[in-house]
């Protein structure tokens, strides 16, 4: 009899673990589809911004060809019409909003821009803190220096140097990675002015910006001397989340990079199709 009351007593133990561990097994799950479920019905990015009737767009407006006023104060640049078209195919308006460099990825993360479009780099850095739609455009990182220096002719030679750009852009993180003292400096006309009287050694930016910049200034006292070999991808940072708005922007690059309109625009402010590898 004791031994039938024993073997009782364990089966009931037994029993009772499988049922508690089958409970915790079953609560775990329903603990992840609730916080799957919380975290898809949280994306009301763009559907808040279709209520809204408006994109609110952070960009520089100084970084030509990207975003400049032209001569007439007009705000123009390929970035501004990417963002025009990307708002135009969500069926908003494009609220577009300047700002220095060094603001507009905090003012993405606090919920001040929808979206930044300002041939914004793809890192691993940033990819930590930011999702990224579909690259747009593609370019090279030069390094360029005064005309009469013949110091600096490779990116290894700005160890101990001088530099300039903006705190933060990819840029100064180059100049900073191979040695150089880089100075913050918002602009690249003036990045530009700082290396021809001779504040800084050199400055690093995009090749496009830096071409541009060479053509329509005519300026003969720089010289690029050094391009990276990677390519830059650009790309839209988006808050980590916002899956939905990721989703319609990348429709609507693929829809613009199908009809042409991302070659055309490439075209008119880079003087090619940057849009292709």
């Amino acid at each position: 009899m004791k031994q039938m009351k024993r073997l009782a007593a364990l089966l009931l133990a037994t029993a009772t673990a499988f049922s508690l561990a089958a409970c915790g097994s079953t609560g775990s799950k329903s603990a992840e589809s609730s916080s799957d479920s919380k975290s898809a019905a949280n994306d009301t990015a763009l559907a808040d911004i279709q209520k809204a009737g408006k994109i609110r767009i952070g960009l520089e407006g100084d970084w030509q060809p990207f975003s400049y006023h032209d001569k007439d104060d007009q705000l123009v640049g390929y970035d501004v019409e990417v963002a025009q078209n990307i708002a135009k195919e969500l069926g908003v308006e494009a609220d577009i909003t300047e700002a220095p460099w060094d603001g507009l990825l905090t003012g993405l993360s606090t919920g001040v821009y929808d979206i930044v479009v300002n041939g914004v780099d793809v890192t691993p850095e940033r990819q930590e803190t930011f999702d990224f739609s579909d690259p747009y455009a593609y370019d090279h990182i030069d390094l360029v220096v005064k005309k009469e220096n013949t110091d600096i002719t490779s990116f290894d030679d700005l160890s101990g140097r001088t530099s300039a750009n903006s705190t933060g852009s990819t840029y100064a993180e180059i100049g900073e990675q191979y040695g150089a003292t880089v100075s913050n400096v918002p602009t690249l006309a003036e990045t530009m002015e700082l290396v021809l009287n001779g504040t800084v050694d050199a400055t690093v930016n995009a090749e496009t910006s830096i071409q541009d910049y060479l053509n329509t200034t005519g300026e003969t006292d720089l010289k690029i001397v050094a391009k990276l070999d990677d390519v830059t991808s650009y790309a839209i940072p988006i808050k980590k989340g916002n899956d939905s708005l990721r989703e319609a922007i990348n429709d609507a690059l693929q829809k613009m990079r199908n009809d042409g309109t991302l070659a055309e625009l490439s075209q008119k402010y880079f003087g090619a199709d940057l849009t292709d590898k």
